[in-house]
């Protein structure tokens, strides 16, 4: 073995040596198997080829992440390695971050090139939304929902834990008859709201999701293939859930901006926003990470605290705050056992096995994020004055 792989071997293994949070035990391919760590989590690693180090040491969690879909790398539950990592990464240090240079290039790639001007964000949302209708199909909950839902204490259903979701909203936004809903989806919240009998107005820039909310809706909401930016008219609440992640730093005064401007006098607009804690958002702002450069490209979570300046600037007054990150967890981990069931139906739809490992890398550390409080999902009641 050349000297260089010889010392990204020895870094791997002295990084993970560093464990102190949880245990690993990490299969190499030459079938020799390493106890790491002390009590706490568990989780096992099986490395297929040392190449993993390389990547890692080159990129960091993307490396990892990267690492995982070529299938260089195995375990019986990535949520349990990811939250094995999240427990320890003020041991792991530089192993969990890329290199200087390779920080600068995917920096530059999020901030630039894949930047949610109004042609950028219909090319990024083309990128994670239609791939087919028929693929969410298969795992989604029956309504269509792709974000967490709200569950009960003896209540296990993810069905009823979105509507559960849909049903807090609507409490929050009142009497309101006119809703503008920002990022409608597939049409699971204009539904929920028609059947109050509210009169909905739905966009999204995503023509499959348009095509399926105006059939599965048959107008009883009217939905629009339309950016956030080109919308117009005054409405009594205004919902956005789970939009605002894919704005963009640049983007979030405009945003807040027209959530004010579609309100009316007195009206009430509720997000429900995925967000990072404030104690780690300069340091995720600065940085990338798989889910940005991969699954969600152009798009960047904020902050408690940044919520509530961005409505601030915005003249718009924060009424109430709720956060449910251990119920987007198991959300998480529902899609994840609905995924791997319905794998031979995606796979006959022509989706190859790096399509596959790439959603379940991507739901397995959203999984480990939330149950280790790395994120976080709230629902924000905004007012305007």
């Amino acid at each position: 073995m050349p000297f260089a792989s010889r010392r990204l071997k020895r870094d791997f293994l002295d990084a993970c040596a560093g464990l102190s949070r949880g245990r690993l035990r990490l299969i190499t391919p030459e079938g020799a198997r390493h106890d790491f760590g002390d009590a706490g989590p568990e989780a096992e690693l099986k490395l297929h080829d040392w190449s993993v180090a390389s990547a890692v040491a080159a990129r960091g969690d993307i490396g990892l992440g990267e690492a995982y879909v070529a299938g260089l790398w195995d375990s019986s539950s990535v949520e349990d390695v990811a939250t094995v990592a999240l427990r320890n990464l003020d041991r792991l240090g530089t192993t969990a971050t890329p290199r200087p240079l390779q920080r600068l290039r995917l920096g530059a790639v999020d901030r630039v090139l894949r930047a949610n001007s109004r042609r950028g964000a219909a090319r990024n949302i083309r990128a994670h939304y239609d791939v087919g209708n028929e693929f969410y199909q298969l795992w989604l909950d029956r309504g269509m929902s792709y974000s967490s839902g709200l569950y009960a204490p003896d209540d296990s259903d993810l069905e009823r834990a979105q509507w559960r979701k849909y049903d807090r909203i609507l409490d929050r936004i009142g009497t309101a008859e006119q809703v503008l809903e920002i990022g409608c989806g597939w049409g699971g919240f204009a539904e929920r709201a028609a059947e109050q009998g509210r009169q909905v107005t739905g966009i999204t820039i995503s023509p499959s999701q348009k095509g399926y909310a105006d059939a599965r809706l048959d107008g009883r909401a009217e939905i629009r293939l339309q950016d956030y930016r080109d919308s117009s008219g005054k409405f009594d609440a205004v919902v956005s859930i789970e939009m605002v992640e894919a704005v963009g730093a640049r983007y979030w005064p405009t945003y807040f901006a027209t959530l004010r401007d579609r309100l009316v006098p007195g009206g009430r607009a509720v997000l429900q926003a995925i967000t990072v804690p404030d104690a780690h958002f300069a340091g995720y702002r600065r940085r990338s990470d798989f889910i940005r450069h991969y699954t969600f490209p152009g798009g960047m979570l904020l902050s408690d605290a940044t919520v509530a300046a961005q409505a601030r600037r915005a003249g718009l007054s924060l009424r109430d705050s709720f956060a449910f990150g251990a119920d987007y967890a198991r959300t998480c981990r529902d899609w994840g056992r609905r995924l791997e069931k319905a794998a031979p139906r995606i796979r006959a739809l022509g989706h190859g096995e790096s399509f596959l490992r790439t959603w379940r890398y991507y739901l397995g550390i959203c999984a480990a994020s939330f149950a280790t409080g790395r994120a976080d999902v709230v629902q924000v009641e905004l007012a305007r004055a």
